[in-house]
């Protein structure tokens, strides 16, 4: 399992809650970056704005998800890195499940 997604990409990720069941996490990925290599347990993400991002697990496959604002999505436990390949910031929440 890669390290926790805080301890790679600081710079990316920030707690804003965290509590014995549940984390909540701040995503702000500029256009163009990446992050290494992490791990996120179950979790939820809303969208704050629209953008464009490519995942790429630990098998090397990658996936292009369009990021719409308002949208909802889950997503089981993994690790993956992070590209925004969109010409905007990528602002989501992410709800870790514990």
């Amino acid at each position: 399992m890669a390290a926790d997604a805080v301890q790679v990409a600081p710079d990316v990720y920030r707690v804003l809650f965290e509590n014995d069941r549940v984390r909540l996490l701040e995503a702000r990925l500029q256009p163009g970056a990446a992050t290494a290599l992490h791990h996120h347990r179950d979790y939820l993400v809303y969208n704050l704005a629209d953008g464009q991002a490519s995942f790429t697990d630990e098998s090397g496959e990658t996936t292009d998800v369009p990021l719409v604002a308002g949208e909802t999505m889950w997503f089981p436990a993994v690790d993956h890195s992070t590209h925004n390949t969109g010409g905007t910031e990528v602002r989501s929440l992410l709800f870790e499940l514990k």
